[in-house]
Formats: C-alpha cells, sequence, structure tokens
C-alpha cells in the first residue's frame, strides 16, 4: 500500500493521516479509499495510538471527485446490470467507510478551503470538525444530477439535525465556516494558519485521558447517534444507484463541463 493519496504518521499517541494531493485539490477517488481504509485498519488495533487527525495538504481538504475516475469500476451490459453494479459498489463503499467511522480512537477533522462532495463525506467520518476560517463545506450532487452516495446525507442529518441536512443536501448550496460553526457542522472555527496547530492540541488533549474510557463514551454517542444508520445505509445502496444510469447525470455532466445551467427532465 503507497501513501500515494493518503499518508500515515505517528506522533506519540497522536496519528495523523494526511490528504497529499494538493496539487488536484485532494480530489477523491477510489485508490483514496483504498489508502484511507488501509490505515484505518492498521490504526484499530494499534493501542499506541488514542487520537487520529485527519487532514489535508493544500488549500482545500478535499473538492470532491476525481471525475476522471467516476464509474470507472462499474460495467454493465445493459441498464439493470449496470444499476445492479453500482449497488454493490455503494455497499461496498459503506462497508469501508463505516469502519474509518467506527475505529475506537477519537478523530478530528482538520479541514480549510473546499470540503465539497467526497470532501464531506470524509469530514463526517470524523468525530469532531476543526474548521480554518476559509472553509467552504457543501454536498452539491443534486445540481449536478445525482443522489448522495456515502452516508453523508444521513451522518449530516445525525450531525445538524434532519431540516438543515435537508437544507443543504436539496439545494447543494455551500456554507462557510462560520454558518458551519452555527449549524454544528463544525465544533471549533479558528483562523486557517492556526488549524493544525488547534487540531493536533485537542487531539493531544483528548489522548492524555484514559484510553479505555475514551473509546467507551465514543462507542456510546456512536451508538445513540447512529441508530438506524445500517439500515439506511442499505437503502441509500440501492436508491441511489438509479441515479447513475439517468439522462440527467449525463446532462448535469456536461452543463458543468460547458459552464451553463443544467436542463434536467428528471429522466
Amino acid at each position: 500500500m503507497t501513501d500515494e493519496h493518503v499518508r500515515l504518521e505517528r506522533d506519540g499517541a497522536v496519528a495523523t493521516l494526511t490528504l497529499c494531493r494538493p496539487d488536484k485539490l485532494n480530489a477523491w477517488s477510489w485508490e483514496a479509499t483504498d489508502e484511507l481504509c488501509a490505515h484505518a485498519a492498521a490504526l484499530r488495533f494499534d493501542r499506541d495510538v488514542r487520537a487520529v487527525v485527519l487532514r489535508a495538504e493544500g488549500r482545500a481538504f478535499c473538492a470532491g471527485v476525481d471525475l476522471a475516475k467516476v464509474g470507472t469500476r462499474v460495467h454493465g451490459r445493459s441498464a439493470a446490470e449496470t444499476i445492479d453494479a453500482y449497488h454493490e459498489n455503494f455497499r461496498e463503499l459503506h462497508e469501508r467507510f463505516s469502519a474509518v467511522a467506527a475505529l475506537p480512537q477519537p478523530v478530528i477533522a482538520a479541514v480549510q478551503g473546499y470540503c465539497l462532495g467526497a470532501g464531506m463525506e470524509i469530514a463526517t467520518l470524523a468525530d469532531i470538525r476543526i474548521g480554518a476560517d476559509d472553509a467552504v463545506f457543501a454536498l452539491p450532487e443534486v445540481t449536478i444530477g445525482v443522489g448522495i452516495d456515502g452516508g453523508a446525507d444521513m451522518r449530516l442529518a445525525a450531525i445538524v439535525g434532519p431540516a438543515n441536512a435537508k437544507l443543504l443536501a436539496l439545494t447543494g448550496r455551500r456554507v462557510d465556516a462560520a454558518n458551519a460553526l452555527r449549524l454544528g457542522l463544525c465544533q471549533e472555527v479558528v483562523p486557517a494558519q492556526e488549524l493544525w496547530t488547534a487540531a493536533a492540541a485537542l487531539a493531544r488533549e483528548i489522548a492524555a485521558n484514559a484510553p479505555l474510557a475514551v473509546q467507551s463514551v465514543k462507542r456510546q454517542i456512536d451508538f445513540f447517534a447512529n441508530r438506524g444508520m445500517a439500515d439506511a445505509l442499505r437503502y441509500e445502496a440501492l436508491s441511489v444507484s438509479m441515479g447513475f444510469v439517468s439522462e440527467d447525470l449525463r446532462e448535469g455532466g456536461s452543463a458543468k463541463a460547458e459552464r451553463r445551467p443544467p436542463e434536467f427532465e428528471g429522466k
């Protein structure tokens, strides 16, 4: 496993996972998922690590999915077979993301710049989010003709409440750091130049506490907050799959590339 997309470093009781494709604004891909989940598997049983910081290099946390990689793992001889392939793809994605969210150690996301689409998927896997004052959050999927596939919509509902999650996910509108703090999406906002210092200090503060107690508290809160999540993810995997063979998605992609408003027809 390489560190081409996500790098793992350890410093005493704190581990850092760094998204490290700043030239691509840390655009997300299946390869990045592979690396993130491999590192999470290594951290799961590392008793020396008591807290994890998830951060990114460059001016963006993650500007979204790498459009060059969309659909490259999914093939079908018919619309029905393609939907089935997408369904299995999303089921696997949910399983792998859930392993990151379920790490025994608390995870703190340090978010700067764009945190869009796939970036929100990754940020909402964390237990706590610290935003730089230049952070911008959005789930823009509906604006290009597709649903949300990685579970961020439901994790967002658990974080900020169903109505606020719908407001963001149904409009695709962007939220600045101040409003992210107001909604509860971020727990702290700091000047961009202080982001890493603040995230590392919080990680060390948590790591100084009794590890078994900390992990117990995380499990208990997650159990309460994520009741029904497994069933909801199963439904999402099926529901969103149909959209990936829609004409609306092709129109949304073309409109974005041509810098024009899309003309969706619901087919």
